[in-house]
């Protein structure tokens, strides 16, 4: 026999063996799962709406039905169970019933965008297949529940006899991704090099093309999908095939919260805030450059307003950010106009909503927008960006009233600042009450009324 058949030999034997041991290993898995339910959020310190909706979820869950285990897969090798049970309160104002089991996980590199300076989807969609690997050879529970959007987690989580469920924020690719690569438009999302190519923007529309394929596939093996926003629910329907298990549930708000606070604000120094994430999708460059303009137009004569950001910082790349804003506030000569503030605690979040008469919002197709239903409710009028979320189901007229500003150019949105701060206390006092009135629509109990009772039925049925 040559060394090449040989080899080859070898090389399936070992592949076979491979899959075997995987086999055996989701066998194994399937037999001994516990009656619990597994959340798989492998950052549970982001400080987004992502991790209310985790904390919300738990607390729904235990509220359902308080025999039910819950644990949490995290990557976050400092969390325990109370240090979460602390964090959800201090951070978001959610008290669970009891502290939920924490699975630690160790390969959460494989989900890391800097992992895949190319093919990052695809790059992390595999990865997360091996983290979520580890995490249900950890724990295998009877209800996998994935609330960070890893759809090519499901088909493996059903392998391990998983009923499996998911709250998807954002589709991993839409249409308008697909669009925006044909129109060869330059965003955080499609590199300028590439717009500028006509072959690489043609090889990039067959990759997603044959990404949204696969997810559609992965997304359709959910027993049920709670979606947070009419914008998100039609890109599912259309990618996953499976209307009939997809629910609209819209995200938890703390709208009672924030809707205590007093309307009337201090209008000696404007303040505008802008609550998001550090992150390059949230576009916070455009919201100093337009508050630039904004404060040009001002009459020498009126106080300048202030802005100041609050946000969360995930990672370095996230710090880096950061401080370009800092720097970015400098060159446009506004730094003592601007403050930033970051990781804030959820009360001390309440009282800088507390003192603003507008907020900001930025973020090209946001799925639904938790920051500008937070603004509207502690009664800041909001300037949100006139796509998906926002304009679909948010900044919407209440009983024929405005509720507050659609913008998508750097113009229109210092056109926006320049409107709210020009108003009349009387004007804009009608306007935030409107505003209020409309963010009631989106509160935690809403959430967890909708959310009980969409995975009610899935929750009566144990497979053992």
């Amino acid at each position: 026999m040559t060394p090449i058949k040989l080899i080859i030999i070898f090389s399936l034997t070992l592949i076979t063996t491979k899959i075997l041991k995987l086999c055996f290993s989701a066998i194994n898995a399937r037999q001994n799962r516990k009656t619990a339910v597994g959340f798989f959020h492998p950052y549970t310190n982001d400080g987004g709406g992502g991790e209310r909706v985790l904390w919300c979820a738990v607390k729904a869950i235990q509220e359902e039905n308080p025999d039910l285990q819950c644990l949490v897969y995290t990557g976050d090798h400092d969390a325990t169970p109370q240090s979460l049970f602390d964090r959800a309160l201090d951070r978001f104002g959610v008290t669970l019933l009891s502290s939920p089991k924490v699975v630690h996980l160790y390969k959460r590199k494989w989900i890391e965008e800097t992992t895949y300076p190319h093919f990052t989807m695809i790059g992390q969609s595999l990865g997360s297949m091996y983290l979520a690997w580890e995490a249900l050879c950890k724990f295998t529970p009877s209800y996998y529940f994935d609330t960070s959007g890893y759809a090519f987690t499901y088909p493996l989580a059903r392998l391990f006899g998983c009923k499996v469920i998911c709250y998807t924020h954002y589709p991993t690719i839409s249409t308008d991704m697909l669009s925006r690569v044909r129109q060869r438009s330059s965003m955080y999302n499609n590199d300028a090099l590439v717009a500028k190519s006509i072959w690489l923007s043609q090889c990039k529309i067959i990759y997603y093309t044959i990404f949204s394929w696969l997810y559609g596939i992965v997304g359709s093996c959910a027993h049920l999908a709670m979606v947070n926003s009419s914008w998100t629910k039609a890109h599912i329907e259309k990618l996953w095939g499976v209307p009939d298990r997809i629910k609209r549930v819209y995200p938890p708000c703390d709208t009672s919260g924030l809707q205590v606070l007093p309307l009337e604000r201090s209008v000696e120094i404007p303040v505008i805030i802008s609550v998001a994430q550090f992150r390059p999708e949230k576009a916070h460059s455009l919201q100093l450059e337009a508050f630039s303009v904004a404060i040009k137009r001002l009459d020498s004569g009126l106080p300048k307003p202030k802005l100041q950001f609050v946000g969360s910082c995930r990672n370095k790349s996230d710090e880096d950010r950061l401080q370009m804003l800092k720097d970015k506030a400098i060159e446009l000569n506004v730094n003592e106009q601007v403050e930033f503030h970051k990781n804030v605690t959820y009360k001390d979040l309440v009282g800088l909503l507390g003192g603003a008469v507008a907020g900001i919002h930025s973020m090209t197709d946001e799925h639904f927008g938790i920051s500008v239903v937070e603004y509207m409710a502690a009664g800041a009028i909001p300037i949100a960006h006139n796509s998906a979320g926002p304009k679909m189901d948010i900044v919407l007229e209440e009983d024929g009233q405005q509720t507050g500003f659609l913008a998508f150019s750097i113009e229109e949105y210092a056109d926006a600042i320049f409107r709210v701060i020009k108003m009349s206390e009387t004007g804009r006092l009608q306007m935030a009450a409107a505003a209020r009135k409309r963010a009631s629509r989106f509160s935690e109990q809403k959430f967890s009324d909708d959310f009980k009772a969409a995975v009610r039925p899935i929750l009566s049925r144990v497979s053992r």
